[in-house]
């Protein structure tokens, strides 16, 4: 069985909603607190997945990122990527802009966000991931209305 992992947001937590809804559905995801910067939260991620494959990689916001920025480096460790709201067009990651994936990559974007624009997430994901699928749902950044709604058994099964 592939490992999966959810990665939560800048100022979440692994008892944040989504991952309380991972914990409860899916009780094998991999569910860590992250804190720190980039850097310290990018050092445990590789230490959490070492020697791992096959990995599915959930990222919300920030966690979206981390996600993107850990299959750029492990593309061949990566199964699949299921990004919410990512924070991809963050400075850090515009560096891998000439990069391309081909790790299949869901995207779910609120339309209404006011934390991370759609419009930019979407330029860059269209540069970095072959093969996307974005999916621009009428909700917040936080995805309140349409998170639980996902058909997660397919994302993540």
């Amino acid at each position: 069985m592939a490992l999966r992992m959810f990665i939560h947001g800048l100022e979440s937590s692994n008892r944040g909603t989504k991952a309380v809804f991972f914990r409860e559905r899916y009780p094998d995801m991999v569910i860590p607190h992250f804190t720190g910067t980039l850097e310290e939260r990018m050092k445990k991620l590789n230490r959490t997945v070492a020697g791992a494959s096959g990995i599915i990689l959930v990222g919300s916001s920030f966690g979206g990122l981390m996600a993107s920025l850990f299959a750029m480096e492990n593309e061949s460790r990566v199964a699949r990527l299921i990004l919410l709201a990512p924070a991809i067009n963050h400075l850090k990651f515009a560096g891998y802009g000439s990069r391309k994936i081909s790790t299949p990559v869901e995207i779910y974007h609120g339309r209404k966000d006011e934390v991370i624009p759609l419009g930019d997430v979407k330029r860059v994901a269209r540069q970095v991931f072959v093969n996307l699928s974005f999916h621009g749902m009428e909700d917040d950044h936080y995805l309140h209305q349409t998170f639980k709604g996902l058909d997660w058994d397919r994302l993540i099964g």
